[in-house]
């Protein structure tokens, strides 16, 4: 979706809305400063973000420019800009902090190394030696692999607010500080290990959650990419001149060839031809044009040149418009995070009130100023969210890593939180519950006789049609060899036409066929009719039956035609709604989920974009188009359906796992927490405590690497 006006936004009624590109997002905490923060402003109506890919769409009235709602953001504490076409792509969130993560975990090493000789008990110059040698690497270590801390800790204190970065970035630079103050003076203790290991667990937490972030959907882009670049259009003195998609307007005739996709909407001036509107529709079977027929952007003509005269272009398509039923779908999703949001906004000002308490509590009660900041440091050490923090993603990686070595790729970690509680199912039909190619009918195939076979080996190789390739795979698997013909001929849209022992042989379209057919034409014999049909994929039935086991009600949700989906719903045993457009997908999901159902979507075509990115769940076979590969949670690459149920499965055990991770979190911070109030933790302690509490979440995590078998 690209930026309108001045603003990157598009206009609605009274209102406007402006997408903006805030990359420095990482959290529930960020989502929830934006959205309330923009809230406030004179002249919005709200503001609505996709953390996945770090975007705000802001509705808001069109006298605020898109210059004030980045100042507006700025005094947030988060720096923005406009979104135009270069900026489509999300912004990794990785890669910056790879670098950090390696410089904080070979400082850590070293230094932890230098502190074995201290802890063995060394004295004097050696000690002081040793400390001064880790100060040397830990303080430009720190300086650098904190700034993503440091960095947006200082924005949200410099406009009076306050974040989860904030205490981490205190903690930090004091134990960093009274570490140095020690060496200096030649003390016993230093905590500069203790800091740099905060740090790589801080960074290898963000690093895995923000890993799961970049592999969310890119459907808008993907979707939008299917349309033409342009097309030719006819003058009115019958010249022919490039036009890009952009610069189409209404009226203008654009002349489509055989092959090429149509870059605007509109109505066939002159000329027939079939169109494949699978993008759009699902429907596998081309749909023929006539005269003042619509034709739509995205579609590929088939068979015969036609001129177009175009009705809607660019932003008002409907591809375009199924482009942004998928943005406000994915923006909605990001609303899981809600709960995480009110935990992010309490942590904060709970450990700055906790370590503050603490430190005035021993100042109260005798100590120096030097003992009590170590005591204050050493709770916002030991209060540190670290096992929090990897209770999530480090669930999610393993459990993607044992899903992915069945054959199940996971895009989107939250989805398998979302998984884990769906109870309804809706899937499409070809590509899903079929595999989404036609075959030939096998009983025709072995009635064949073995030179009528031949002959129609013969002429279904000399073609690339998808038709023709299916049926010389299947003859060639029953066992026939191809005949020798001459002057073969392929004639779009017709079919096959060749010379076998001096008399004319066809494998053509049929003259009549209610179904996806070929006829195969030999002088003197019967004309053959050979009917496609898309057969069930491997353990379907099996796989709808043990989701029913699971408590997952299963409904066909498809865009064919009645005809074709009464087959395999008969088959299947489950109900069915036909002719169903993507606008008709989108709104079944909202009733069910309106009565309370927690939706699955199982597509693999264009039309299933919007559905698939406004369900709670949503999955894709591996040879679904481009935009349901990147509008679904989940793809699975095998053939068999059985990947549903062992995604819902492993799903539900890593849920499980969760809710234990933060359990053992909780339990640590119960524990720990009061011997660091009460003085009984140094930073060096309460860091390793930090680490031991994030390793035992990790070692849980690691159980789900068997989860999906």
């Amino acid at each position: 979706m690209t930026a309108l006006a001045e603003t990157g936004g598009k206009a609605d009624g009274a209102s406007q809305h402006t997408v903006l590109a805030v990359p420095g997002m990482h959290c529930a905490g960020c989502m929830s400063k934006i959205e309330r923060g923009l809230a406030k402003v004179d002249g919005i109506d709200g503001a609505r973000v996709n953390l996945s890919a770090r975007l705000v769409t802001v509705t808001h009235d069109p006298a605020l420019t898109s210059r004030r709602l980045v100042q507006e953001l700025d005094q947030i504490g988060f720096e923005a800009q406009p979104r135009r076409d270069e900026l489509s792509a999300p912004v990794s969130a990785v890669k910056p902090l790879l670098a950090p993560l390696a410089v904080a975990g070979f400082a850590a090493m070293n230094v932890m190394l230098l502190s074995v000789s201290v802890w063995s008990g060394a004295e004097g110059a050696t000690r002081s030696m040793f400390h001064w040698l880790s100060a040397l690497i830990a303080i430009p270590a720190i300086a650098y692999a904190g700034r993503p801390f440091f960095s947006s800790a200082w924005k949200m204190l410099r406009h009076g607010r306050t974040n989860m970065d904030v205490p981490i970035s205190i903690g930090v630079i004091v134990a960093s500080g009274l570490s140095l103050y020690e060496t200096i003076v030649g003390g016993k203790d230093a905590w500069f290990d203790g800091a740099l290991m905060l740090l790589t667990f801080l960074l290898a937490g963000r690093i895995l959650d923000a890993m799961m972030r970049d592999r969310a959907r890119a459907g808008v882009d993907a979707l939008l990419s299917q349309a033409a670049q342009g097309a030719m259009v006819v003058s009115a003195d019958g010249a022919l001149n490039w036009h890009e998609a952009k610069d189409l307007q209404p009226g203008m005739v654009m002349r489509v060839a055989a092959g090429e996709r149509c870059a605007a909407d509109g109505t066939v001036a002159s000329g027939t031809s079939r169109f494949d509107q699978s993008l759009l529709t699902g429907e596998t079977r081309p749909v023929p044009l006539h005269d003042g027929d619509q034709a739509l952007a995205g579609t590929l003509n088939i068979d015969a040149p036609v001129d177009v005269t175009v009705s809607a272009a660019g932003q008002d398509t409907t591809l375009a418009e199924i482009a942004r039923l998928m943005e406000a779908a994915s923006q909605n999703r990001s609303r899981y995070v809600r709960i995480a949001d009110r935990a992010a906004r309490l942590y904060a000002p709970a450990v700055h009130s906790l370590a503050a308490l603490t430190v005035v509590g021993w100042l109260i009660a005798g100590a120096g100023w030097y003992q009590a900041l170590v005591f204050g440091v050493a709770v916002l050490i030991i209060t540190c969210p670290c096992a929090l923090g990897l209770a999530v993603p480090v669930a999610q990686v393993v459990a993607s890593g044992s899903l992915m070595r069945q054959g199940i790729m996971v895009k989107d970690g939250a989805g398998l939180e979302r998984l884990a509680t769906v109870n309804r199912a809706l899937l499409d039909k070809t590509g899903t519950l079929t595999q989404g190619q036609p075959l030939p009918d096998p009983a025709v195939i072995a009635s064949l006789p073995a030179e009528d076979a031949a002959i129609a080996l013969a002429m279904a190789s000399n073609s690339r049609h998808p038709l023709s390739r299916s049926l010389a795979q299947a003859l060639t698997k029953a066992g026939h060899r191809a005949a020798a013909i001459t002057e073969v001929e392929e004639r779009p849209g017709l079919g096959v036409f060749a010379q076998w022992k001096g008399q004319a042989v066809a494998l053509r379209r049929p003259d009549h066929s209610t179904r996806v057919a070929v006829a195969l034409e030999i002088p003197g014999k019967p004309i053959w009719l050979i009917p496609y049909s898309d057969q069930l994929r491997p353990d379907a039935a099996a796989a709808l039956q043990r989701l029913g086991k699971m408590g997952i009600e299963c409904t066909i949700l498809s865009g064919d035609g009645s005809d074709a989906v009464a087959v395999v719903a008969r088959a299947t045993g489950l109900t069915a709604q036909a002719n169903a457009r993507p606008q008709d997908k989108q709104e079944a999901i909202d009733r069910l989920k309106n009565a309370g159902k927690r939706v699955l979507m199982v597509g693999d075509g264009l039309n299933d974009g919007p559905a698939l990115a406004a369900s709670d769940a949503s999955m894709a076979p591996g040879s679904a188009s481009d935009v349901g590969l990147q509008a679904a949670d989940f793809v699975f690459m095998g053939e068999s359906l059985q990947a549903l149920p062992r995604a819902v499965t492993t799903s539900r055990r890593t849920m499980a796992v969760v809710r234990q991770n933060f359990g053992l979190a909780i339990a640590y911070n119960v524990c720990a927490v009061p011997l660091a109030v009460a003085g009984f933790v140094t930073p060096l302690i309460a860091a390793i405590a930090m680490s031991a509490s994030s390793l035992i979440v990790v070692a849980n995590s690691l159980r789900l690497a068997r989860a999906a078998k």
